[in-house]
């Protein structure tokens, strides 16, 4: 993630740790609630001081946590795999794509409430009958953890879009930023 989400930085003019360390505290609170939508209001608050305009910030960032939920993307392909491997389920090529285009869409449809993944990730496996739903109980133990990674990834992809989508739409201040980030 921090590769993706760096090298998307890095082209837009800024550093994936810069924004990391300027957004800790929304990060701190993503992982005591395990729920990116925690930190919404505190998140808006701090793009717009970083210089990103209040009429993107206020379209990408709410957009974001319905449609641009990377972490639930990423656990639900994970996860379905892993189920298929300690099940010894055999998935072809086909199966596999399947499992990664009906994580993509059921991601979209995940609530922002704590192991919202976990049961959409249900109705994911239930799609492949070859992966058996049963085999849930093989990750319910980490869910907790799980919840917490997808969160804070959710959180910190939506930070890139918002400062990103502004840089593009020419509605970011960067000097403001740059002074934000070192603040």
């Amino acid at each position: 993630v921090f590769g993706v989400l760096g090298a998307v930085c890095r082209y837009n003019g800024f550093s994936i740790f810069s924004l990391v360390r300027y957004i800790k505290d929304e990060l701190l609170l993503v992982l005591a609630t395990s729920s990116s939508e925690a930190a919404l209001p505190s998140l808006m608050e701090k793009m717009e001081k970083a210089g990103a305009a209040r009429s993107v910030v206020s379209l990408v960032i709410p957009t974001g946590y319905s449609f641009n939920l990377d972490g639930t993307n990423i656990y639900m392909t994970i996860a379905a795999l892993f189920i298929a491997q300690a099940t010894n389920t055999d998935l072809s090529i086909a199966d596999q794509i399947l499992l990664l285009l009906i994580a993509m869409l059921s991601s979209k449809g995940a609530a922002g409430v704590t192991g919202a993944g976990f049961i959409t990730l249900a109705a994911t496996l239930s799609v492949v009958p070859s992966v058996p739903v049963a085999g849930m109980a093989l990750i319910l133990g980490v869910d907790r953890f799980m919840s917490e990674c997808r969160a804070l990834t959710n959180l910190v992809g939506n930070a890139v879009a918002s400062l990103v989508v502004a840089r593009w739409e020419g509605e970011l201040d960067q000097s403001r930023m740059e002074a934000a980030f070192r603040d």
